[in-house]
């Protein structure tokens, strides 16, 4: 498939992506991932003309088009809102008030395309008390009472990286978000605005939780849980070479069949009745004492072919040659870069990498004249530095 061939449900889509860093990229390249034509507006300052035709390091801006404009220059502002003009949506992740600064808010980008679905990425929302301040995953996690579940029993919290926060609850909410207003003015509704806050998405996505608490099946302290470590058979072991297995032997059944597989328990353990908390630190330190005997894969090719809920604990470079991944193609190869691939899967509208990361600028002539610019007024506008 070359480049610029049309792939994924979303094609026919065009995306304008102010350049930013983290959950905003990440949205732009979910869409681009799903088909949509995003075009990347980049600073001039970050422009290295020497660096064209060759792939940006940063895989979450792939799939793009870039432009580079001097978003405070007079020249600047109109060539973003020429973009905006024949746009379905836009994607920034400035502080609240910085793009109606900059005249680029909602009204001025509606001015020109009344169904333009502006998507706005923040941690803290574009009001309440915190919305002015700077703050990151780690904060937002915080507030929201998933940070406080994450860890071991009697330790300090754990950051989970920036995946839940600022990924799951922030660039996918917000990538979800745009979808669903994209179809409702598909379906005649107006442009609207799309607040995507990290606190709310983690919020969200803690809902499961916040029911078992009320079902009384979930208790405050951390790691005293069925699915947070605290439960021996949903939790992750040492084997005998240093590497880990996770277990996720949940249900009974499964349960059974990690015990026939294993042999468990080793001689003087016993086989403890599970469905008891108090016997789960007995229980943990049998496991463990087991698992020790052999290493990760030699307990992978003993478990992996059966419903007994283990898995090989894989590092980065490990994952994309697993199998089962390599079977389905999770992962793929783009101008000798492994990453992982659009996800997830179309039977009638399949997904492609069309394009590799741009580099800043890369394509600011091409998208200015799609949008309508001339040569000279292009040429007027490199010569005032108000795009590179």
């Amino acid at each position: 498939m070359t480049d610029d061939a049309a792939a994924g449900p979303l094609a026919g889509v065009r995306v304008i992506e102010l350049a930013g860093i983290g959950p905003g990229p990440f949205t732009a390249m979910m869409l681009a991932d799903l088909g949509a034509d995003v075009v990347r507006v980049d600073r001039v300052g970050d422009v290295d003309p020497a660096a064209f035709g060759t792939p940006h390091p940063d895989l979450l801006n792939r799939g793009r088009r870039s432009i580079a404009v001097d978003l405070k220059s007079a020249g600047g502002r109109e060539a973003v809102l020429a973009l905006v003009a024949g746009a379905d949506a836009l994607i920034e992740g400035f502080r609240p008030g910085v793009t109606e600064r900059l005249g680029l808010g909602p009204a001025h980008c509606h001015a020109v395309n009344p169904r333009l679905v502006y998507g706005r990425m923040t941690g803290w929302g574009q009001d309440g008390p915190a919305a002015p301040y700077a703050g990151h995953d780690i904060d937002y996690l915080a507030l929201t009472g998933a940070l406080h579940g994450i860890g071991r029993a009697g330790e300090r919290p754990v950051p989970p990286m920036n995946l839940l926060g600022d990924f799951g609850g922030g660039g996918m909410m917000l990538a979800l978000g745009l979808v669903s207003a994209l179809y409702a003015v598909r379906g005649g509704a107006p442009g609207q605005v799309v607040d995507a806050a990290i606190v709310d998405g983690v919020a969200v996505l803690s809902t499961q939780i916040h029911a078992l608490r009320r079902l009384g099946m979930w208790q405050d302290p951390r790691g005293v849980n069925l699915l947070d470590g605290g439960a021996p058979f949903y939790d992750t072991y040492e084997c005998a070479d240093g590497k880990h297995l996770a277990v996720g032997a949940l249900e009974p059944r499964f349960y059974d069949e990690l015990v026939r597989r294993t042999g468990f328990p080793l001689y003087p353990d016993e086989a403890l009745d599970r469905t008891d908390p108090a016997n789960w630190p007995a229980l943990r330190e049998s496991w463990g004492r087991l698992f020790r005997t052999r290493t990760r894969d030699e307990w992978t090719a003993l478990l992996s072919a059966s419903d007994a809920c283990v898995a090989p604990v894989l590092d980065w470079t490990e994952a994309p040659e697993h199998p089962h991944l390599a079977a389905r193609g999770t992962y793929t190869e783009r101008d000798g870069v492994v990453q992982p691939a659009p996800a997830p899967r179309f039977s009638g509208t399949p997904t492609a990498l069309r394009r590799p990361p741009p580099q800043p600028g890369e394509h600011t002539d091409e998208l200015l004249a799609e949008a309508g610019f001339d040569a000279d007024r292009i040429a007027a506008l490199r010569t005032s530095h108000a795009v590179a």
